[in-house]
């Protein structure tokens, strides 16, 4: 419905009626910031798994690599509209880094 607004705005513009107002574009929708929270949920789940693994004995070190994983993934979050990706990787965050912390690689 705001679509049909917005194309008629256009239209007045583009064809000199009612020259003197500005295109108002503050009620579309941003499509493209819902990708960056896809993106920081899968993110997200590639390093929850690499932590997940990183739980066995003796390879802890994973949650090394998971942990800069999660930060890239809370960045990408923090870029969306949506929560869910950035609440993930935060959760990834604690997680790993509590590992870590347990197991004495994080102090």
């Amino acid at each position: 419905m705001a679509e049909k607004g917005l194309r008629k705005r256009v239209a007045r513009l583009i064809s000199g009626q009612n020259s003197n107002q500005v295109l108002d574009m503050s009620n579309t929708v941003r499509h493209g910031w819902s990708m960056f929270n896809i993106l920081s949920i899968l993110v997200g789940l590639v390093a929850f798994v690499i932590a997940l693994v990183g739980l066995v004995p003796l390879l802890g070190w994973l949650n090394w690599l998971a942990l800069p994983m999660a930060i890239v993934g809370t960045a990408l979050g923090l870029l969306s509209d949506s929560k869910s990706g950035r609440n993930l990787n935060l959760l990834v965050l604690i997680f790993g880094g509590f590992r870590l912390f347990l197991g004495g690689g994080f102090i």
